[in-house]
């Protein structure tokens, strides 16, 4: 490729990446304002077009890993791939379940993609680039939306459910790299860019501050809603024992 036609490499926090966290940014707040002034019927139909938009996006680029299929690229066992997924389909059906993962997985794990993208591609507009961005901007936005905009929330029940999921993803993918010497979701080793994950210590130590990190993490992220819950609730719950003992008298 001859020089003046070459793109340069995508680096992090160059211009493009914050051009991608600016518009992360406005994206967030936009959902959130069309989320909370929508009628129930139009919440409806902006969730399951965001979700079939985000589920149609993610099939197109799995697709391209395609074209030539190699072990190293397109089985979908990085995290990426998944909460894409559930994101997609928490947003058709908001399924508790489904919107469990996607609040964990993607305001935590795809939020740290936005920070230290582990992305080896050329600077916008390669499709490389597009589809990283593309992708982890959704997923993050459908989380935030199914939150802050149509007022899903998570529970303990929840909490557990994800880390459960996230052990076994963990352990499945760990297995499966071993045997295909592959490195799906970091799991057997650091990526090769700059990421948070250099200064958690080696390999396979890190993963253990990892886990200390997300269950902290993902507990300080629950106890709030469940708090707001509780207290919420107690009003209603006095007013039926008040009812209830009317009715008794």
């Amino acid at each position: 490729m001859d020089a003046p036609t070459a793109q340069r490499e995508f680096s992090a926090y160059g211009l493009s990446h914050w051009i991608v966290l600016a518009v992360f940014a406005v994206g967030a707040v936009l959902v959130v304002v069309v989320g909370r002034t929508q009628t129930p019927s139009a919440a409806r139909r902006f969730s399951r077009t965001f979700g079939a938009v985000t589920l149609g996006m993610y099939l197109a680029i799995y697709l391209s890993t395609l074209f030539p299929p190699t072990i190293g690229r397109s089985v979908p066992l990085r995290l990426t791939d998944l909460a894409t997924i559930v994101a997609g389909y928490a947003l058709l059906t908001h399924q508790r379940w489904a919107y469990a993962l996607t609040y964990y997985w993607c305001l935590t794990l795809s939020t740290q993609a936005l920070i230290s993208p582990a992305l080896e591609s050329p600077e916008f507009p390669h499709y490389e680039f597009l589809a990283f961005w593309a992708i982890h901007l959704a997923v993050v936005w459908a989380a935030i939306y199914l939150t802050w905009g149509i007022g899903m929330h998570p529970t303990w029940r929840s909490y557990w459910f994800a880390v459960a999921v996230t052990v076994v993803w963990v352990a499945v993918t760990f297995v499966f790299n071993s045997l295909a010497d592959t490195n799906y979701g970091f799991v057997n080793r650091k990526p090769s860019t700059p990421s948070l994950l250099d200064v958690l210590g080696p390999w396979p130590w890190y993963w253990g501050t990892v886990a200390v990190i997300l269950l902290v993490v993902w507990a300080l992220m629950t106890w709030p809603w469940v708090r707001m819950a509780s207290t919420t609730r107690l009003p209603e719950q006095d007013q039926q024992v008040s009812s209830r003992r009317a009715e008794e008298g």
